[in-house]
């Protein structure tokens, strides 16, 4: 059964109020034992991700949380002579995957009654949560990097959040937002820290099964603090656990060279730190909240962890908008890393995870 537990002590998630590392042990909370429940089908009943609402571990209790995320088409394309299916999450409300994370920790959040929170972000988890407390009456308060892109401070801003602009790299945000959470007392909305946005993730893994009939024979995808590869490898697990599949997906990370640690872990070398700056700006994370699941599910015989340069970067954001697939720099990261890793049977399924409308380039 789908359960939320700290990854060091094992105890449960708190009942009530919304902390953000184990009251216990002070280590991460994380999800363990992802459950698949099959998609309800009562017309109007559930919508969206929210089919699989069984699935999520949340009380019965909890408000549906909706705006529109989930059930994002598979677009076939063929790139360079290569066949692949983009996964569109740049279609979800505020335009990235992270909709999906927010959508149930807004359930969450409502369902508790925490009704002002803080978070820190590169762009795309603020925008979610800004949307969403616009829609469901929550009041954010976003810690962003002063270099973030114009088009995601923007949206944070006119959907009403609170931002605040740290100089400096994106770990300075994260550190401003701690300080703000431990001065004053506030829930700490994190996409990273908090669980419940994993649930949400999953179905991700949960679509591309049910669109295809099938697993397919491989998934790139970014990695940041590693939210949105860790839903959708504890998806495709569920998968197979629920009887619907022998063996998952092999499965490919991807990070920007100058600003790669699980990469590093991956290959048993030090982390040096960050390069520079990166066009995948939404991946540039020192210290990936979810690198610890990420190291321990992955199979080194199937699934492998690549880092991908700047040119690269941008020579697959380009094919990809020629292709149609009008995304963000940090989401052309995965088309970049297939041509770093042998084909596998099977398709191959690209996570495109941001909308090149909230881009600068």
């Amino acid at each position: 059964m789908t359960n939320f537990i700290c990854r060091d002590c094992l105890q449960p998630y708190p009942e009530a109020g919304l902390p953000h590392e184990c009251p216990n042990c002070g280590g991460v909370f994380t999800l363990r034992d992802m459950t698949f429940t099959e998609p309800t089908s009562v017309p109007g009943k559930s919508l969206g991700i929210w089919r699989f609402a069984e699935s999520f571990g949340l009380p019965a209790s909890y408000p549906v949380s909706y705006l529109g995320e989930g059930e994002t088409p598979l677009v076939p394309v063929k790139i360079r002579g290569r066949d692949f299916l983009g996964k569109m999450e740049n279609l979800n409300p505020s335009g990235s995957f992270k909709d999906r994370a927010t959508a149930v920790l807004t359930s969450v959040l409502r369902g508790r009654n925490q009704l002002s929170v803080v978070e820190d972000s590169s762009g795309n988890a603020g925008g979610s949560l800004a949307l969403y407390g616009a829609a469901f009456g929550i009041h954010c308060r976003i810690y962003i990097p002063n270099g973030t892109s114009g088009p995601k401070r923007r949206q944070i801003e006119v959907c009403g959040a609170e931002v605040i602009q740290v100089e400096g790299p994106r770990e300075n945000a994260h550190k401003a937002a701690l300080e703000a959470v431990h001065r004053e007392g506030l829930p700490y909305a994190s996409h990273a820290a908090q669980p419940f946005g994993m649930a949400g993730i999953a179905t991700i893994a949960f679509e591309i099964f049910e669109s295809l009939g099938e697993m397919p024979g491989m998934v790139f995808c970014p990695i940041g603090h590693g939210s949105l590869f860790t839903g959708i490898l504890m998806g495709f697990d569920a998968l197979v656990r629920a009887g619907k599949a022998a063996k998952r997906p092999r499965l490919i990370g991807v990070q920007p060279e100058v600003c790669a640690p699980v990469v590093s872990a991956w290959q048993k070398k030090p982390f040096s730190g960050t390069l520079g700056s990166s066009l995948a700006e939404g991946t540039m994370v020192e210290n990936p909240a979810r690198s610890a699941e990420i190291l321990g599910n992955l199979d080194h015989d199937r699934d492998h962890v690549v880092a991908v340069t700047e040119s690269e970067i941008a020579d697959a954001h380009r094919l990809l908008i020629q292709a149609g697939l009008y995304v963000e720099p940090t989401s052309a990261m995965v088309l970049a890393a297939s041509n770093k890793v042998e084909e596998t049977p099977g398709k191959s399924v690209l996570i495109l995870s941001g909308s090149g409308l909230k881009s600068n380039t």
